[in-house]
């Protein structure tokens, strides 16, 4: 039984000139192996979002919910980072 599956993609014009470049630099043998690396980097993505869900958002949801005092207003928060936005603004230029 084969291992691989055949599959016919398209792509927009930008997206498969980036897949032709990827090869044509030698940084892929194939077109095939430039969409495989894509795939594997999408799997890690949605694995880090998921762990990031699991092991931060839904503890620290779990402990403002048991715990209300420890969150912190909306209007709090945006006032907070609207001013440290302010003090890390470069200088308006004269």
């Amino acid at each position: 039984m084969r291992s691989t599956q055949q599959f016919s993609v398209t792509l927009p014009n930008e997206m498969a000139a980036e897949v032709r470049a990827k090869v044509a630099s030698g940084e892929y043998a194939s077109e095939s192996e430039v969409i495989r690396d894509g795939l594997r980097a999408l799997r890690a993505r949605d694995a880090a979002v998921e762990n990031w869900l699991r092991y931060e958002v839904i503890p620290a949801y779990q402990a403002v919910k048991a715990d209300p005092s420890r969150g912190a207003a909306l209007d709090d928060v945006r006032a907070a980072l609207t001013a440290r936005h302010a003090a890390q603004a470069p200088p308006p230029k004269s």
